[in-house]
C-alpha cells in the first residue's frame, strides 16, 4: 500500500505542470488526499472493517469533495486533478496510470446487486464532468472528452465525446469544405460543437452546404458567360462581420472571380 501511495504522489509531477515539490503535493492536492485515504479505507474494507472504512471515506469526502467507495479497486499511479465532485462507485475498477478530472462520475445504472459500475483499463483519461455509467469497459488508452456521457464500451486507444458519447472520426471531405467556408466567412461553426449532436450546429452545417453549392453554381455560370464572350461587371461582395463569434473582426472578402477562366 505504501509503495502505491508513493507512486500516486510522484506521478503528479508528470501530469500537472503546476506541481513544484512533494511537500506541496502532500499538503495542497485534494486528489492526492482522497487517493491516499482510499488506499487506507480499501485496506480496512478488505480486512472486514467495513463500517470504519465507510467512515474514513466520508471524512475524505467532507474535506476533498471527492467520493470514493472503499470497495472500489484502483490501480497504481492514479491521479485526480482538481477533484471536486468526483464520484467513484462501489464496484468500479480502475487500472494503472489513469487520470480523472473534476466532476467525473463512475456511476451505476441499476439497483441490482453485483457489478454495476464501470471498469477502466490502463492509461485512461476521463475529462472534466464526464459521466461513465453502468458496468461497461473503457479499454486501455481510451480518452473521454469533457462532459461526455458514456453508456457503451469504449475501444482501445479511442477518443469519445458528446452526449451520448461517440468516437471521434477523421473529417470527411464534406466536413472540411464546411470548415473552409466557415473560416472564409469569419465564423467558426465548430468551435464548441464540432463533436456533439447539436441542432444549432446541424442547422449551420446545412447553411454552409447551401452556400457552398451556390458558390459552385455561380462559378460555373461565370465560366460559361465568359466562354460565350459575355462581360460581367461585378462588384466585390461586402465583408462579413462575424459579430458575436469573432469579436467583431472582419473576415477576408469572399469574391466570385469571373475573369480568370
Amino acid at each position: 500500500m505504501f509503495s502505491h501511495i508513493k507512486e500516486d504522489v510522484s506521478c503528479v509531477f508528470d501530469r500537472d505542470p503546476a506541481a513544484r515539490n512533494t511537500f506541496e503535493i502532500l499538503t495542497t492536492y485534494p486528489g492526492v488526499h482522497a487517493t491516499i485515504t482510499h488506499r487506507i479505507s480499501h485496506a480496512l474494507w478488505e480486512k472486514g472493517f467495513k463500517w470504519l472504512a465507510r467512515v474514513l471515506s466520508n471524512v475524505a469526502r467532507l474535506f476533498t469533495g471527492i467520493e470514493i467507495h472503499p470497495s472500489a479497486e484502483i490501480g497504481r499511479r492514479f491521479f485526480i486533478d482538481h477533484g471536486m465532485g468526483v464520484v467513484i462507485g462501489e464496484t468500479a475498477e480502475i487500472g494503472d496510470d489513469c487520470t480523472l478530472y473534476h466532476g467525473v462520475t463512475l456511476g451505476g445504472t441499476s439497483w441490482q446487486e453485483g457489478k454495476r459500475h464501470p471498469t477502466l483499463g490502463n492509461n485512461v483519461v476521463i475529462g472534466a464532468g464526464a459521466k461513465i455509467l453502468g458496468p461497461i469497459m473503457i479499454n486501455d488508452g481510451a480518452r473521454v472528452g469533457s462532459n461526455a456521457v458514456v453508456v457503451k464500451e469504449v475501444r482501445t486507444n479511442t477518443t469519445v465525446v458528446g452526449v451520448p458519447a461517440r468516437e471521434v472520426v477523421p473529417r470527411s471531405d464534406k466536413q472540411r469544405k464546411r470548415e473552409d467556408l466557415a473560416r472564409k466567412m469569419g465564423f467558426d461553426a465548430y468551435g464548441a460543437t464540432q463533436d456533439m449532436s447539436d441542432p444549432v450546429s446541424n442547422t449551420v452545417n446545412r447553411m454552409l452546404d447551401h452556400i457552398h453549392k451556390m458558390d459552385e453554381r455561380m462559378d460555373k455560370m461565370c465560366t460559361q458567360i465568359r466562354r460565350l464572350g459575355g462581360k460581367l461587371e461585378l462588384e466585390p461582395l461586402p465583408q462579413i462581420k462575424a459579430e458575436g463569434f469573432d469579436d467583431g473582426v472582419e473576415s477576408n472578402k469572399h469574391e466570385i472571380d469571373c475573369g480568370n477562366t
